[in-house]
């Protein structure tokens, strides 16, 4: 058996951002199961996917008793599930056992737990009141849990896309130059030349160690970050101050958002009945307005996008023109 400590584990897999339920509620939990599953079973991490989905599941049958002790045991079976559903990616992280396919049945299984819990959670709660408004509010948790992650995997998409063709430019432009200054007899600015492919590429926020939705709030770089720091100024010190504790500044997420609907509404709903529409509306509302910041964080990283391919192309252009068409060709041919 392995002898994995507990340092190990949170310093292989915890990530240097993340959803503040997650530091604080999941992780000091997640991290003491994990060295014990690693240590003494042979647990794997698909196998910890199919058990997170169990429990959800569990935790939609509860729910639909819509009596107190039936929701609080369904919040409680929630929160254990979304536990093994991050410890999945520890275990995967720590022995280095993560697959293509062990991602894809996560993404699956978790719009499957939440479609099932929504269904059940509304689902009881209108069957002891009769009231259609339950019914509305599941189709907008299946809603908004999908139009979240759409809209991630998109600007997940479309920034991998912007900074592909960027870097391409700023490599195709110092080809380009290079070939300029040998024919003219000139050396070429290697540190200069270097530093305007780190520009071209900081534009973007590339960061190889971020996770994908880190990537999608922007935050990991100054060069994405500057419009919307000279917008916000008193911005950058909460979110230095946030992720000195691993806390992302996205304060609302998918995460939060679930757990408002599947933990946070059943318990209020225990103490106080009728609490599930009023707190899963604060919960989306909050989602929402967070969402609309990153719409505009993407937008204003869009325009910078925009400005420096811009500039590429008119120096591309201008080199262009000082080359012969065969030397150009051999040029962008070859990839410089």
């Amino acid at each position: 058996m392995a002898n994995f400590t507990l340092d190990d584990v949170r310093q292989r897999t915890y990530k240097a951002r993340d959803a503040w339920w997650t530091v604080l509620l999941v992780d000091p939990l997640a991290s003491r199961m994990v060295r014990f599953t690693a240590n003494r079973t042979n647990v794997t991490p698909n196998q910890l996917t199919v058990g997170a989905l169990i429990l959800g599941l569990g935790a939609g049958a509860c729910f639909t008793a819509a009596s107190w002790p039936w929701l609080l045991v369904g919040a409680l079976l929630y929160h254990l599930s979304f536990t093994l559903d991050c410890m999945d990616g520890k275990i995967a992280r720590l022995k280095g056992t993560g697959s293509v396919f062990g991602a894809w049945l996560d993404y699956i299984f978790d719009r499957v737990r939440v479609l099932a819990c929504a269904i059940a959670l509304m689902g009881g709660q209108y069957a002891a009141t009769h009231n259609v408004a339950y019914v509305w509010t599941a189709v907008a948790v299946v809603f908004l849990d999908m139009l979240r992650y759409m809209d991630a995997l998109e600007i997940f998409k479309v920034r991998q896309q912007m900074r592909m063709q960027l870097t391409a430019a700023a490599e195709q432009s110092q080809a380009l130059e290079l070939a300029v200054r040998r024919a003219n007899g000139e050396v070429a600015d290697e540190a200069a030349m270097a530093e305007e492919l780190r520009s071209a590429q900081g534009v973007l926020g590339a960061d190889p160690e971020a996770d994908m939705e880190n990537r999608v709030l922007g935050d990991t770089n100054a060069a994405l970050a500057q419009g919307f720091n000279e917008r916000v100024p008193w911005y950058p010190r909460i979110r230095d101050a946030l992720l000195r504790g691993r806390i992302r500044p996205h304060l609302i997420s998918g995460i939060e958002f679930q757990m408002g609907v599947f933990i946070v509404a059943p318990v209020a709903a225990a103490i106080v009945p009728g609490a599930v529409i009023p707190v899963v509306a604060l919960s989306a509302a909050g989602m929402l307005a967070f969402e609309l910041v990153i719409i505009y964080k993407f937008w204003l990283s869009s325009r910078a996008y925009s400005r420096s391919l811009a500039k590429l192309e008119a120096k591309i252009d201008g080199y262009r023109a000082q080359l012969p068409a065969e030397q150009i060709e051999a040029v962008v041919g070859s990839g410089g």
